[in-house]
């Protein structure tokens, strides 16, 4: 199984690094739309603005792609939770994810969700939690070509830079709670 998480809170740069692994012909699964192509997409948690999703139904619609000989990344701030062969947590700098989530137009209660996810390393955690290797790559500076480079230096074995807990928020902890 060749099968890598691309994760992170929203607004870390999921996205865009995907677009630009793809464009450099890796396969990246979009996985908002393997969600609704599949029929996964549950009902909607209204004071979150966000959809629920059963886990363990979208770690099953992904078996084909674990047993491909190929090597498929998965883009999404779930993907963590999937079985696969290694987890790329992309972190970003708190105030510029807040910029990041105001430009989307997300409300002040949404960012404010997503900044302290971000500052309490919430997604870092828990993908520390599973037994699979974990990588963490600073998105807040550069731009999505820098941070494509070093997932592919990660897909070749060069993780050395990318140990968990090289990124440490903390000292942003009374800002923002």
């Amino acid at each position: 199984m060749t099968l890598f998480a691309i994760t992170g809170t929203p607004g870390t740069g999921k996205t865009s690094v995907s677009e630009e692994l793809r464009s450099r012909g890796y396969s990246v699964i979009d996985m908002n739309v393997h969600i609704r192509e599949h029929g996964l997409l549950g009902e909607l948690d209204a004071p979150r603005d966000t959809h629920e999703v059963d886990l363990d139904d979208l770690n099953d619609s992904l078996q084909g792609y674990r047993d491909s000989d190929d090597l498929y990344l998965m883009d999404s701030h779930l993907s963590h939770f999937m079985d696969c062969s290694g987890i790329i947590v992309l972190r970003c700098r708190p105030e510029v994810l807040a910029a990041r989530l105001e430009a989307r137009g997300y409300g002040c209660a949404k960012v404010l969700e997503n900044v302290q996810s971000e500052v309490l390393d919430v997604i870092l955690c828990e993908a520390m939690d599973s037994d699979i290797p974990v990588y963490e790559i600073d998105c807040s500076e550069g731009d999505a070509s820098a941070s494509a480079d070093s997932v592919e230096k990660i897909l070749k074995g060069e993780t050395s830079d990318y140990t968990p807990g090289k990124t440490d928020w903390s000292e942003e902890m009374d800002r923002w709670f």
